[in-house]
């Protein structure tokens, strides 16, 4: 991000709105830069100036790098933003490879004539979220389309982190007999989003759970005497609880069985679901984990998820086991037993 100075007056963020100049490279747009984006994102990498950040190399383990776009609508939501979900987002795709995030670069492709006081809203709350996390944004790039050719602000952005030497959590490590944990109750982000689209009103409000994962991700890796006994860590995000272990046992070529009594869902996700026709296992979370490890380590694990406040409700809800068919099963409510198939389509556009 390249700064200019000497500005004629200060951008007017309560009434002011987006225009083409904000993204045409010129003084504006230099303008934005520095009363915005620089201002809320300050660390020494941005200061640099430049298009892209020079950071230092880690001296050992290997590079970890997520890319996430964020189209949410609405922008503003029970418990969160588009801001502060953008962040949380990009650091749980790095943390899920057991990685520590490091660093964040971020795009925004934004609409002629949106309201600057949304704009400096959304980006200060991704700046309260990135520090919060203590992963600094070191570099960016802002774009302007005509009106009507967006829907407000779209922000994508890009994490680098690094995993410890020797550590492989990914999705092809489940194996038969390994115990599957969630970190608390699913559905939550999704069923947030869906309540306010469609002007739904509860006694007990429903809020996302938008959060950064990383650090209740090391408190799990520190509590096992060997961190190679966490096999697969997951984040459900779009498809929810039954996409992602769907994902998770084609990479691996496992089945699994889960337990619907033990999977965790707030009564008022639970009745939201009911009244909007949706089925909470596909709905998304946006702070929450799925852990595969090793059966002998479970109740440690679970043990060190409860004592973070980010896995408080964690539960073990299933088992991972052979199947040529790669199916996750389900033991239901009603003493039966079900198929917990793929989606053939989006059970829910646009949320995250």
């Amino acid at each position: 991000m390249s700064t200019q100075k000497n500005y004629l007056r200060p951008i007017d963020f309560k009434h002011g709105r987006i225009d083409m100049t904000h993204g045409a490279g010129g003084r504006a747009a230099a303008q934005l830069i520095d009363e915005l984006f620089a201002k809320a994102f300050d660390n020494a990498y941005l200061r640099q100036g430049h298009d892209g950040a020079l950071l230092p190399l880690p001296t050992e383990g290997r590079l970890v790098m997520a890319v996430d776009g964020h189209v949410i609508s609405p922008l503003f939501f029970p418990g969160g933003d588009i801001g502060c979900l953008s962040v949380h987002g990009t650091v749980n795709d790095v943390a899920m490879s057991g990685a520590k995030p490091l660093y964040l670069a971020a795009s925004f492709i934004i609409e002629e004539g949106f309201p600057l006081a949304d704009l400096k809203r959304i980006v200060e709350s991704m700046a309260a979220a990135a520090r919060e996390a203590g992963v600094p944004v070191v570099t960016g790039d802002t774009k302007v389309v005509e009106k009507g050719k967006g829907d407000g602000v779209f922000i994508s952005t890009t994490g680098v982190g690094i995993a410890p030497p020797g550590l492989c959590i990914d999705g092809r490590s489940a194996k038969v007999g390994d115990a599957i944990l969630v970190s608390g109750t699913m559905g939550d982000h999704g069923v947030a989003v869906m309540s306010l689209r469609e002007s739904l009103e509860f006694e007990t409000a429903i809020t996302s759970d938008t959060a950064a994962l990383h650090m209740l991700v090391q408190s799990m890796l520190q509590a096992l005497p060997n961190p190679s006994d966490l096999h697969v860590l997951r984040d459900p995000t779009r498809g929810g609880l039954a996409t992602t272990l769907n994902e998770i046992t084609r990479q691996s070529q496992v089945g699994m069985m889960i337990d619907e009594s033990a999977i965790p869902v707030l009564p008022q996700v639970d009745a939201a679901c009911e009244l909007l026709g949706l089925d909470p296992l596909y709905v998304a979370n946006e702070g929450k984990l799925i852990a595969i490890c090793a059966p002998e380590v479970a109740d440690q694990l679970l043990a060190a998820m409860r004592a973070h406040p980010l896995g408080q409700g964690a539960q073990r809800i299933g088992t991972v086991i052979e199947d040529s068919h790669c199916f996750v099963q389900m033991n239901t409510n009603f003493g039966g037993r079900r198929v917990v198939d793929w989606l053939s389509g989006e059970q829910l556009p646009r949320i995250c």
